[in-house]
């Protein structure tokens, strides 16, 4: 795989978290300058302008929307990829590997109350 230099890398970091196995997007992957942690930066996730809407992708981006960068210590993280495009984000049971959806999502403006 040649790659310019100009193009911008895509990784797949699948790292462990609350139990779970999650599997995201970014444009940045380095040792971060907190000893024992990798540094992920740039999170890619889809356009949300569309009709379908992906609920783990939504529950992902609301969790991590206020982080500039993730320090993710090195022994939760299971696996880091290179790849060419990205794919879904995940969220999956850490014993049985099954995918979670978090389902029903709460529309953007009301209140558990409502």
């Amino acid at each position: 795989m040649k790659k310019d230099k100009t193009d911008k890398r895509l990784y797949k970091i699948i790292f462990l978290n609350s139990g779970k196995v999650y599997e995201l997007f970014s444009e940045g992957v380095t040792s971060s300058g907190l000893w024992g942690f990798i540094e992920v930066s740039d999170l890619v996730f889809t356009n949300t302008e569309g009709l379908v809407v992906d609920p783990t992708e939504e529950k992902m981006r609301e969790e991590f929307k206020d982080a500039h960068v993730l320090h993710l210590p090195i022994q939760s993280v299971l696996r880091i990829e290179e790849v060419e495009k990205r794919g879904q984000c995940l969220i999956r049971d850490r014993e049985s590997g099954e995918k979670i959806t978090p389902f029903p999502v709460q529309p953007q403006g009301r209140s558990a109350s409502d």
